[in-house]
């Protein structure tokens, strides 16, 4: 999953790009977090194939088209939207910038686009909602203590939240090597514990930002489930515990008896678990592999989105996730069948960065992306992107011949 060192951003000048911030996420941030931010399970192969894929795709360039009024505003699962995108639910995200949670939602409120708050978000629901005026998803997981999963759905309704996210991809813990060589898991040996000190010590502006005016680091959602918790790692204990791997089809009956708003399942990858979500009534899929962080070795989310859209797009509204670094990836996963693309580790390196300016920033890059991506493919309304828009290789490099040119999902 390496990315190439930005020499631009490594002259402090201005990031041009989302993955710039990455750049800048990671000298900001101490290691264990970055870490966090950035890894992936096992080898992170499926991480760094959820990128590759996207460059496979190939845009379609047309010209000669009248493309001065273009609309890139979409209504996703009932909301209206400036941009087809959703700031995916991120965990610890205030562990990597004072109120992180907040500043995100209100820089997708000014874009006009959705935010997910996560369960295990640093800041609470309410706090999102005081800070807020726009309305704001919430993202859930099912946890073996049904009473405080009602009390959860309870405090989103109450906050307006009209779309719950429902992880259904953590039945059980992926293997991220990164937290266990860095420590995030625990179990540092004294030395190991020295050498985190000294990271933490040698971020100074992190440590202003987030250990000294970000406390308390508790999951604020959970507080009241952990009353006595007193670190993230006791907190992390508690939330490990209530992952429940006995969850099935059946059990969405029992979501939607304690949630009147939509249903999102999120981390849907294979074919027959997307038939499985329309015939259970969901309002709408996530295609995801989790960005990587759960299975290593499963597809890309890009390359299982066609099948998906394909089968069920008909029924339920497609978002989908992983590896999303740009507008172009946004315009080519639309054109392939989704409704709109969440986006994770974007707006975490943005938030860790620069907080809500970065984040704000970032969006901003997004548009003037899909902006350019729609004018060049001579496409005038995202809602009008297809197969059609995209080949299904590049140019050959054979002159002229034509052998790579026939377009995505042709005979």
């Amino acid at each position: 999953m390496s990315v190439k060192k930005n020499e631009t951003c490594g002259l402090g000048l201005a990031p041009a790009t989302a993955s710039d911030y990455r750049e800048l996420a990671r000298k900001r941030l101490p290691r264990h977090l970055f870490d966090y931010l950035d890894g992936a399970a096992y080898e992170e192969l499926t991480a760094g194939e959820n990128q590759q894929a996207f460059r496979r795709l190939h845009l379609r360039q047309r010209v000669m088209r009248d493309v001065s009024q273009l609309n890139l505003s979409s209504r996703v699962l009932g909301q209206e939207l400036a941009l087809p995108l959703i700031l995916a639910p991120l965990g610890l995200a205030g562990a990597m910038a004072c109120r992180a949670e907040v500043q995100a939602a209100r820089a997708a409120e000014q874009a006009g686009v959705a935010f997910c708050e996560s369960t295990v978000s640093i800041y609470s629901i309410e706090e999102v909602r005081a800070a807020t005026r726009a309305p704001f998803w919430y993202q859930l997981y099912v946890m073996r203590d049904r009473g405080y999963t009602r009390s959860l759905l309870a405090r989103a309704q109450a906050a307006g939240c009209p779309v719950l996210v429902l992880t259904v991809d953590l039945a059980v813990m992926g293997a991220r090597y990164r937290d266990v060589r860095n420590g995030m898991a625990g179990g540092l040996s004294p030395g190991g514990k020295l050498s985190k000190a000294w990271d933490l010590l040698s971020h100074p502006q992190w440590l202003l930002d987030v250990a000294v005016r970000g406390k308390p680091l508790t999951f604020g959602n959970l507080t009241v489930a952990v009353p006595d918790a007193r670190s993230l790692l006791e907190f992390k204990a508690w939330v490990d515990s209530q992952f429940d791997s006995r969850i099935t089809w059946k059990d969405l009956a029992w979501v939607r008896e304690n949630w009147p708003g939509k249903i999102v399942l999120k981390g849907i990858l294979d074919l027959d678990d997307a038939r499985e979500a329309a015939a259970a009534g969901v309002d709408g899929i996530v295609v995801s592999n989790h960005g990587g962080r759960q299975l290593d070795g499963v597809a890309a989310s890009i390359d299982a989105l066609p099948r998906i859209a394909d089968a069920v797009g008909d029924r339920l509204e497609i978002l989908m996730d992983g590896g999303v670094r740009s507008g172009l990836d946004v315009v080519k996963a639309l054109a392939l069948g989704a409704k709109a693309c969440m986006l994770g580790r974007a707006w975490g390196y943005a938030v860790a960065a620069r907080g809500e300016a970065g984040v704000a920033h970032m969006l901003s890059i997004m548009r003037n992306e899909m902006t350019v991506a729609l004018a060049l493919c001579g496409v005038t309304d995202v809602a009008a992107l297809n197969r059609e828009m995209l080949l299904s290789g590049g140019v050959s490099e054979a002159a002229g011949s034509p052998a790579t040119t026939a377009h995505v999902g042709s005979p």
